[in-house]
């Protein structure tokens, strides 16, 4: 389109592809979420230093927040996502729940007020019966949702949330505890024209976090698709939306759709539909900026499918991992697409995300992009971190998920049916550091003045030696931290009994409990997070709490002791 680009970034992003592939990049200054993607203050500061037009939401960080929408609105540049009074209706799942009722599109069973206290939610189970699901109203990417079975799970969420205004912030709905998650990728113009550019299939999921999508959504039941379009048609228009988005439903076996949320935004899985129709999606948010009339799309050619390539170790339960990308070889050949975030060489962390690659496959029809997604996995290779990679190989070939017999999956098969069939135990990456091989020449990152710049030069140059050097791992990042926290390192530690061990590098973002306290056994003691997953972490058995050696907002490395619960006979 002939548009010039301005990359922002952070200090250990400095060298990623994003920002070598703008005309321009400019530094946040910070390694943390807050003090940078986060940050949008520093971010409207750049775009009105460089004389951007348009600043484009992305996804994730501010992609959703209709403050920093109505910033950018308000200081004349072009926002590339739908206005921020559309993202304050729709952005809050609480308020956009009240919209699908308000325009007779049916949501999930549930309860469209915050929850105030552990009575309403009660009261609610008496009414709808276990499973429910308590969800955060600004909740995103499977984060914020609690899922609860039992009076246990009840115990243990209230346990958590005691702040009034973090109660406030979840609602209470009914867990369908099997379905499909089917949305549509849909765009509205200044015009007043819609169009639903495909539908797709995110089922396959961990944790409420989607890992293979696919579009066209295969296998609906009659008359699905024509209600998927009239619902996201009527959601669009009630709030008078202008822009691109997703909207998502649940699909139930006996064929029942329920409206979960309306995703203002581009989301991760969106070059499913653009493989599939032709539609540059980019492109069109653009266009709808400018005034232009939508592209009309054509129905949907061939089939498409997206996998989510992460830092993510099989053999760990896809536990986020560190690590550095040493000897990796990417799938070509027809119908393969790449979205690369790092490349070979460059070393992966927890601060922000565990999403790595994404690895875009397309044939003439389902039976064809699976055979080429069976050839372009079995071509993938990396050394130096772990990835889902192996599972997804497994899944492509799952008569389940092939249609054997019928298209079996639901958003639980993956935890519930899929992944007790396998063994990933000796997928275990090695702990040594990374590949050292020899490199005849080094390419530097710098900065001058905030902004990037390349410096390439012999490797070794700068050493002692004449001889060329090894490329250093790139240091590690530290997770974003709270004022006041710190970083506690550990080496390996299995853990004596009564200990509780972090199994992974994460941020405490929530401590139940402190030095001296009584604990049963089950007993929620502190909640780690990495990469958008949370960890609780319970007491093994019933005892007193010694050795508490964190506190919130601390960041912990993988076999850190967290805590000991010592017995009545250790306690005295």
């Amino acid at each position: 389109m002939g548009i010039a680009t301005i990359a922002v970034y952070a200090d250990q992003d400095m060298a990623a592809p994003h920002t070598r592939e703008a005309d321009e990049a400019l530094s946040l200054g910070g390694d943390d979420a807050a003090s940078t993607y986060l940050n949008g203050e520093k971010i409207l500061a750049i775009a009105l230093e460089t004389g951007a037009d348009a600043i484009h939401p992305g996804y994730g960080f501010l992609s959703e927040n209709s403050e920093f929408a109505r910033a950018v609105e308000d200081a004349g540049i072009a926002w590339l996502g739908p206005a921020s009074s559309v993202i304050d209706a729709l952005g809050d799942k609480i308020k956009a729940r009240r919209v699908a009722e308000a325009c007779g599109v049916a949501p999930v069973p549930g309860v469209s007020e915050p929850v105030t206290s552990r009575e309403e939610v009660e009261a609610f189970i008496a009414s709808a019966g276990y499973p429910v699901v308590l969800k955060r109203a600004d909740g995103g990417g499977g984060r914020g949702i609690s899922i609860i079975r039992s009076q246990a799970d009840l115990d243990l969420f209230f346990a958590r949330h005691t702040d009034a205004s973090d109660l406030g912030a979840h609602f209470v709905e009914r867990f369908v505890e099997v379905a499909r998650h089917v949305e549509t990728q849909s765009a509205r113009d200044t015009h007043g024209n819609f169009h639903v550019i495909s539908t797709r299939d995110c089922s396959v999921q961990r944790r409420n976090q989607k890992l293979v999508e696919e579009a066209p959504a295969p296998f609906l039941p009659e008359g699905a698709h024509e209600t998927l379009v009239n619902a996201s048609r009527a959601l669009f228009e009630h709030v008078d939306y202008v822009g691109v988005g997703t909207v998502e439903f649940l699909l139930e076996p006996d064929g029942n759709i329920w409206f979960l949320e309306v995703n203002p935004r581009l989301q991760v899985e969106h070059p499913v539909s653009e493989e599939v129709t032709g539609i540059d999606l980019v492109r069109e948010q653009i266009r709808i900026a400018q005034g232009l009339p939508l592209t009309t799309p054509p129905e949907p050619r061939g089939h498409s499918f997206e996998f989510r390539v992460t830092s993510e170790d099989p053999s760990k339960d896809l536990t986020p991992t560190a690590g550095r990308l040493d000897e990796v070889h990417w799938p070509l050949g027809p119908g393969i697409r790449l979205e690369l975030g790092i490349d070979q060489g460059d070393s992966v962390q927890t601060a922000f995300d565990s999403m790595i690659a994404k690895i875009i496959v397309t044939g003439a029809d389902r039976e064809q992009a699976l055979a080429r997604s069976r050839r372009a996995l079995a071509e993938f290779s990396v050394q130096g971190v772990a990835t889902p990679v192996p599972v997804y190989q497994d899944i492509i070939n799952d008569p389940d998920f092939c249609g054997v017999g019928g298209f079996n999956i639901s958003t639980r098969w993956f935890e519930t049916t899929f992944m007790p069939k396998h063994d990933y135990s000796d997928l275990a990456v090695p702990a040594e550091a990374s590949s050292t091989a020899d490199l005849p020449r080094q390419t530097y990152i710098i900065e001058l003045d905030g902004r990037r710049v390349s410096l390439t030069l012999p490797a070794g140059m700068f050493n002692a030696p004449a001889a060329a050097a090894p490329r250093p791992p790139q240091p590690l990042r530290s997770a974003p931290r709270r004022a006041g926290s710190s970083t506690i390192q550990a080496g390996p530690h299995q853990g004596a009994p009564g200990d509780i061990v972090a199994p992974m590098q994460a941020i405490v973002v929530a401590l139940a409990v402190s030095e001296g306290d009584q604990v049963e056994e089950g007993q929620l003691v502190a909640v780690l997070e990495a990469m958008k997953m949370e960890k609780p972490l319970l007491a093994p058995r019933a005892g007193t709490v010694r050795s508490l050696s964190i506190k919130q907002g601390d960041t912990v490395t993988a076999g850190t002791r967290i805590a000991h619960i010592a017995t009545e006979e250790e306690a005295e």
